[in-house]
């Protein structure tokens, strides 16, 4: 099985405002990822996760009417979460009929994209509804290019204590927090439902290849979820990325990542792992 837990739909209007101003200045381009885009992307594989993004803040909305109209045309092989931004009053019943009304299968949250702070006690009510309706929560707990956003609420130890209020609550830390990776690995080690993916670090790959020795050094590598986070990397490429990841340790006394590792995380049974199926 190739399963990518980690991609998008932005389709033609839904980037604007700060995140789009961003991304012209970093990379000079329009974000769009269209269906027939992601179709294509994940042909040939076994299926993705695809993340709607409600982030009036920094002005992206992709609707998770959008998602789950797409997803439904793949059914069993592409599983959409919803979105909703926590600082919505009604943020519980929103989830609550997303999920009712257009069956998607997850919550994806991003505090520097939504500008909020995961621990503050007001966005409990969301997790627990989350919890109470067995969805499994992607977080963007890292940094990002966009000025506006919250850096300070996005490290993953913002993550430790609703791991411990939800201990059965499954949640997943994209990019495995970047840059703090090794703070990442430590929230990830000691909740039992909390993983990471490794999406987007093939284009820091000194830091890609430290990220899976520090994970490996702490015995985590098989909470490590494979994901691309399409358009930005295509599934292949990411593939391929994971698979050189030895590059800089040929011929020195560092340490490889094992061949079994890489494939181990490339082949992950991802969607058994979040109770999608």
């Amino acid at each position: 099985m190739i399963f990518d837990c980690h991609t998008h739909l932005f389709l033609p209007g839904q980037v604007g405002g700060a995140f789009a101003a961003a991304a012209k200045r970093a990379w000079d381009i329009e974000i769009v990822a269209t269906e027939e885009e992601h179709r294509d992307n994940v042909r040939g594989f076994d299926g993705a996760i695809v993340l709607a993004f409600d982030a009036p803040a920094t002005g992206c909305i992709v609707p998770n009417e959008d998602v789950a109209r797409y997803v439904a045309t793949d059914p069993g092989r592409l599983f959409g979460f919803a979105s909703i931004d926590p600082n919505r009053p009604d943020a519980p019943r929103l989830l609550h009929e997303a999920i009712a009304e257009y069956k998607l299968s997850g919550l994806k949250i991003a505090p520097i994209y939504q500008n909020f702070y995961p621990n503050d006690s007001r966005h409990y009510a969301l997790y627990a509804k989350a919890n109470e309706l067995k969805l499994p929560i992607l977080w963007h707990q890292g940094t990002s290019f966009i000025p506006e956003g919250y850096l300070d609420a996005s490290r993953p130890v913002e993550l430790d204590p609703i791991a411990r209020a939800f201990p059965q609550l499954k949640m997943i830390i994209a990019h495995m927090g970047h840059p703090w990776i090794d703070e990442c690995i430590s929230v990830v080690r000691k909740n039992p439902n909390v993983y990471m993916d490794m999406s987007a670090l093939g284009s820091r790959p000194w830091q890609f290849y430290n990220a899976l020795v520090s994970a490996m050094e702490y015995g985590v590598t098989h909470k490590i979820l494979f994901g691309s986070d399409f358009p930005f990397f295509s599934t292949q490429k990411t593939i391929e990325l994971l698979r050189n990841v030895n590059q800089f340790a040929q011929g020195t006394m560092l340490p490889q990542i094992p061949d079994r590792l890489i494939e181990e995380i490339i082949h992950r049974n991802t969607p058994d792992i979040l109770g999608l199926v």
